[in-house]
């Protein structure tokens, strides 16, 4: 499915920099593909020829470590996705899975890459959401590692409500073996911690539906680690 990228309702920050011509080439060299939850978009190992760019739902990033494989995130869209082994490597360094249903659009990226050569304003987009992501990764790392388990489920309970569904009540998107694996830890503890946190008033808990009932507590939870 392709379409003009200039009436696209999805369109990312960086794109308002974009000139008429580089407009043309996009609209030219992309194609827009839906997937199902748990469909693989980037899979680990495999050339990168496209840059990627997720138009609606939700995925996850996720590498195969030297025992296990991890979660590193969970991004929601609109958003690009693997800019950094598309061009630093050409080989993935990570995989992407939906989490929800998506709709991603496939760049050529020699074309994406004079489009960045013609649009400073929008390369400078492009950059600072790297860099921004980049210092997200070394606080999270950082998080993960000092932190107790419920200071790190605190953590991705909030991030879930204010970063990913901008709502204090929302369908948890991760099995509780993928919650665990995202705030490495096990699944027993995931649901032990959830329970407790049912039982403090913090959170109710209905099936797989969340809903925040004392954020300032969770807060100070996730700050105390």
């Amino acid at each position: 499915m392709q379409n003009d990228c200039r009436q696209c309702p999805f369109n990312y920050k960086a794109a308002a920099t974009l000139s008429d011509n580089s407009f043309d080439k996009l609209s030219e060299n992309h194609i827009v593909l839906e997937f199902k939850k748990n469909d693989t978009i980037i899979k680990q190992g495999m050339y990168s020829t496209n840059v990627v760019f997720l138009r609606t739902g939700i995925v996850k990033i996720h590498l195969q470590g030297p025992y296990h494989e991890q979660i590193v995130r969970l991004v929601k869209s609109p958003t690009y996705l693997g800019l950094p082994t598309t061009f630093g490597d050409k080989i993935n360094q990570y995989s992407v899975t939906a989490v929800t249903n998506v709709e991603v659009c496939f760049i050529d990226v020699n074309i994406f890459e004079k489009i960045l050569d013609e649009n400073r304003a929008f390369s400078h987009e492009i950059i600072l959401e790297l860099c921004q992501n980049e210092l997200e990764s070394f606080h999270r790392c950082a998080n993960r590692t000092q932190k107790l388990i419920r200071g790190n489920m605190a953590d991705a309970l909030i991030e879930f409500a204010d970063n990913i569904f901008k709502s204090d009540i929302f369908i948890l998107p991760l099995s509780q073996s993928e919650f665990a694996n995202l705030v490495d830890t096990s699944r027993e503890s995931v649901s032990r911690v959830l329970t407790e946190f049912d039982k403090d008033g913090l959170i109710k808990i209905t099936g797989k539906k969340i809903e925040i009932i004392n954020k300032k507590s969770l807060k100070l939870i996730s700050q105390n680690g």
